[in-house]
């Protein structure tokens, strides 16, 4: 794998620049700003393959050629973008069958990006060929860094509905399944009489009476990803026949459910995301790091990319606010604290037309004279302070499972509640993690655990056999486990486990489920610590006496849970199964397996009545289990304050409008060279990163 960065020092900043929408003369003026604000990096071509193949077998370089010689000259290196993300007018028109069409059975239409089939032969020949023109011209340019395959893979052409696809899912169901026997098995036709008798008569999933085969529409997810997968090997190998320099796309992960960005990871050479904050959420910065934790995840620990995101508002959001003053530095250097090695923005200079053009920028259309400008110069100089955190990793305690094929399969209609959402599960339980001060991987469910103190296992619908046997050896061998409602319950082809639920997780929880009860909308249930039992009554199978603690809520889910070696410390106060388990544990082997069967929200503020320390919900209940679990974290923080340990730098990142101080801390604060000796105190909206 080519290395990255191939740049001289430090941690790459810039972002995409599009100077073919701007007069040649601003050109100069760009590179001159780029000095003054310390871009290192800059993503050209992108968008330009009207403009070098204006005609089909017709080159054009010579713009591409000028913006190339002259960020060599102004010191600025280059990721080189394959354009392929938005054909020219001339290939809709001449290959008609490359139009993309939606499920609904209607071409859509020119005049934007991704209107394309991705499993068009004609857009796989004209994609390839383009990117061999580019590889073989500019492989040996100074100005090269690395390569930009395409922009946003499945951004708006997730998955195709025309006929060219259809033939082509055809062919991934028989090299998958061999014979339409083993496909009828897996998916349960026998279930509505929807058997198949060859794999002709398969048709992707459309428009269709509700109750469509999950099964049908799991596969067709998954053979989506690989017609995008395909396309990007395509050129990349393009690419490396002609250069050794590192090649890569922008990922969209955490922010695009129908990729599954675990099967993206080990075909690009470094890991680059975007990211863009949601400015409607009460806390965007929480999001925030959990998708840089999953980006970092994704890459296996190793250092990645912040390719995309904004000096302030986006254009697309249904309100699009500012960032706040200081907002945009806290979350760049978040990104960086949690192992970006690149900060990266869209774009440099703002556009004039277009879809984007109220979409900010690092030169926005203010000009010089605002304070967007003057925070992206002072950002360069804390990246250049910062230089020595490249290639320093992030090492945490704690795992949490995220699968895009249960995101999927949960998702579906007809589930048993509309409220079961993955990332609401998923999000509670970080945004409880990230306010006591725990850094988190994200993993696979089938992916090597032992490391962990604790893995977490939030909203793993779909399970298969193999991973379920994978986290109980881990808790045998002495891990912790935590698993939420309603996961376990159905395998890869979304069939269920034999047995009553959770299925594939009953003997490493030590209970089952006799029946499930979602709750109405806005209903909850009360949740409270089970007492001692009598002698030879199961806990909490009838009443409780000698509770302590306090009495927290619970939403959206029930369930009528019969403890088979594990024993209750919550139980329902009220509601459908009021007496009976809403948390258990069970302890498996040198482990332990908890699991909790309602919705605990992560009670971010004490409730009335409760003590500055008491907070009852998901984050009593998860520093309970990192108690036992010896999960180490700082303690007396304010839990707005982001504190992540990069290799042998602590960033410290207050959150908060008080100031904050963190004990025990020595050594140097590299963003204004002062020492520190016990303490380090951070300002209000303030940042601090502490050589240590």
């Amino acid at each position: 794998m080519p290395g990255y960065p191939v740049l001289p020092e430090g941690l790459a900043y810039g972002g995409d620049y599009n100077p073919e929408q701007w007069p040649e003369e601003v050109w100069q003026e760009d590179v001159r700003l780029m000095r003054e604000a310390g871009v290192t990096l800059v993503t050209v071509g992108v968008f330009n393959w009207g403009l070098i193949e204006p005609a089909e077998g017709e080159y054009d370089f010579d713009r591409l050629d000028r913006i190339l010689d002259l960020l060599h000259t102004a010191g600025v290196r280059a990721d080189l973008g394959t354009p392929t993300a938005s054909p020219p007018a001339w290939f809709r028109r001449r290959y008609p069958g490359s139009r993309l069409v939606d499920a609904d059975g209607r071409v859509v239409g020119g005049g934007s990006r991704h209107s394309f089939c991705p499993s068009s032969p004609d857009y796989a020949a004209a994609s390839e060929r383009l990117t061999t023109a580019l590889a073989s011209r500019y492989a040996g340019h100074p100005a090269l860094a690395m390569w930009h395959v395409h922009n946003e893979y499945g951004w708006a052409n997730q998955h195709c509905h025309c006929p060219v696809s259809a033939d082509a899912f055809r062919a991934w169901l028989r090299d998958r399944y061999g014979e339409v026997g083993a496909l009828n098995d897996a998916w349960g036709t026998t279930f509505w009489g929807l058997t198949y008798g060859s794999f002709d008569d398969v048709e992707p999933p459309s428009v269709a009476p509700v109750g469509l085969l999950t099964a049908l529409r799991l596969d067709f997810l998954r053979f989506s990803v690989d017609a995008h997968l395909a396309n990007y090997r395509r050129e990349r190998d393009a690419v490396r026949r002609f250069s050794d320099l590192p090649v890569t796309t922008n990922l969209m992960i955490a922010n695009s459910k129908d990729m599954d960005y675990w099967r993206w990871a080990p075909e690009v050479d470094v890991v680059a995301n975007n990211h863009y904050l949601d400015s409607a959420r009460r806390d965007p910065h929480i999001e925030l790091a959990m998708a840089a934790d999953l980006t970092r995840s994704v890459a296996g620990g190793r250092p990645w990319m912040l390719m995309e995101h904004s000096t302030g508002a986006v254009n697309w959001q249904p309100r699009n606010l500012a960032k706040r003053p200081g907002e945009m530095r806290r979350n760049s250097l978040a990104h960086v604290a949690r192992g970006s090695d690149a900060v990266m923005f869209f774009q440099w200079r703002a556009s004039r037309h277009g879809a984007e053009k109220f979409h900010s920028a690092m030169v926005p259309h203010g000009g010089t004279d605002t304070a967007i400008w003057r925070d992206v110069v002072a950002l360069g100089a804390d990246l250049r302070r910062l230089a020595g955190v490249r290639g320093a990793r992030v090492r945490a305690e704690v795992a949490v499972v995220w699968d895009w094929e249960a995101y999927w399969a949960l998702e579906f209609e007809w589930r048993p509640s509309v409220d079961l959402r993955f990332r609401e599960r998923i999000e509670a339980f970080y945004e409880a993690l990230w306010r006591e001060h725990v850094t988190v991987d994200f993993v696979h469910p089938e992916a090597d655990v032992t490391a962990y103190k604790l893995v977490v296992l939030p909203s793993s619908y779909i399970l298969a056999e193999t991973a379920a046997k994978n986290l109980h050896r881990y808790v045998e061998g002495g891990g912790h486990l935590m698993v939420s409602y309603f996961s376990g319950i159905v395998d890869e082809h979304d069939a269920i486990h034999p047995g009553p639920h959770p299925g594939a997780l009953r003997e490493v929880l030590g209970l089952s489920v006799e029946e499930l009860h979602p709750l109405a909308e806005a209903a909850t249930v009360g949740v409270e610590p089970a007492g001692v039992e009598p002698d030879g009554v199961e806990p909490g199978a009838g009443r409780t006496v000698g509770r302590t603690g306090g009495r927290a809520v619970g939403r959206i889910w029930s369930e009528r849970v019969r403890v088979a070696g594990a024993r209750a410390v919550r139980v329902f106060a009220d509601g459908p199964d009021a007496g009976h388990p809403a948390v258990t544990r069970h302890d498996l082997g040198a482990g332990t397996a908890w699991y909790v069967a309602t919705a605990l929200d992560p009670a971010p503020d004490p409730a009335p009545g409760d003590g500055p320390d008491r907070r009852p919900g998901l984050r009593e209940l998860l520093a309970e289990v990192l108690d036992h679990a010896h999960v180490s974290r700082p303690a007396g923080l304010p839990d707005t304050v982001e504190v992540v340990r990069r290799g042998g730098h602590l960033f410290l990142i207050n959150h908060g409008d008080r100031p904050a101080t963190v004990e025990g801390v020595s050594g140097t604060s590299l963003l204004d060279g002062a020492p520190v000796t016990g303490a380090a105190t951070v300002p209000a909206g303030g940042v601090a990163v502490i050589r240590m």
